[in-house]
């Protein structure tokens, strides 16, 4: 990582862009009005040979890792910055394009990842997406626990831990992304690690803080039934280079809008 005295800036970005096919006009509008380092997308619904990279390059965004899916799930990461190391694991075991991990030439790895959804019902035995998902944080969290480095973790973890996370503890206690088990696997995941959750650092509990609103609202804004499922985690070592954070919420009321909100991270290293 840079010394003191060779500060360096960097603003990343994280967006479950729900395909960027279909949502280009607002992430070009994003890229645009906010201009990160670097963009980490999750839900890309697109094999790598189709990805938009000319929409990217047009804008500065020359250096591109993909790890894609046609239809279904894909994650991305664009940056202005070169990038080197990519790795892409499979923690669900089948197969599926939910992780992509780069090193900035700053030595900082960025880890991209997209957390099954979970389906509808939090049983196991009766809904299989549900163990999967379970088998999946597990598997992330035997991975963190033997990290080395300094560390960005980010994406659309699809699990909204803290009580103060959701629009209604109480009524969403039995729902998938809140449950208590899920809500304790995505604790023991931060714990493997000691990572420091950004979100809550900049805007700490109980306030309010969500960065996804259902499809389903006639309003969203005005219901405001949201949920905290996107996150940004540090390793604990270069956690205090983060000096700023913020969830874009605006994005959810543009043009064919990502039901998920990005967020930004600023860091000084």
């Amino acid at each position: 990582m840079p010394t003191k005295s060779s500060t360096q800036t960097l603003k990343v970005a994280s967006w479950n862009i729900n395909s960027v096919r279909a949502r280009a006009e607002i992430v070009e509008r994003f890229l645009t009005e906010h201009q990160p380092d670097v963009l980490c997308l999750q839900e890309t619904k697109v094999v790598n040979d189709s990805f938009p990279e000319g929409l990217f390059r047009r804008l500065g965004y020359n250096h591109m890792m993909l790890n894609g899916q046609r239809m279904h799930h894909g994650v991305a990461i664009i940056s202005k910055l070169p990038m080197r190391d990519e790795d892409r694991l499979d923690w669900q075991a089948n197969g599926e394009a939910r992780h992509i991990g780069v090193r900035l030439e700053n030595g900082l790895r960025i880890e991209n990842v997209y957390v099954p959804a979970g389906g509808d019902e939090p049983d196991r035995s009766v809904n299989p997406k549900f163990g999967q998902k379970l088998d999946f944080i597990q598997r992330m969290i035997d991975w963190s626990g033997r990290l080395d480095g300094s560390t960005l973790l980010l994406g659309d973890f699809n699990v909204a831990p803290l009580e103060c996370d959701v629009w209604s503890h109480k009524q969403l206690l039995n729902v998938v992304s809140h449950t208590p088990v899920e809500v304790e696997l995505l604790t023991a995941l931060q714990n493997s690690h000691n990572w420091v959750d950004l979100g809550r650092r900049f805007v700490p509990a109980p306030e309010r803080l969500y960065t996804w609103w259902s499809y389903r609202a006639l309003d969203w804004a005005k219901s405001d039934r949201g949920r905290r499922l996107d996150h940004m985690w540090m390793s604990p070592d270069v956690a205090t280079a983060a000096v700023g954070h913020q969830v874009i919420e605006g994005a959810r009321s543009w043009t064919r809008p990502s039901d998920h909100a990005p967020l930004i991270t600023e860091f000084a290293f």
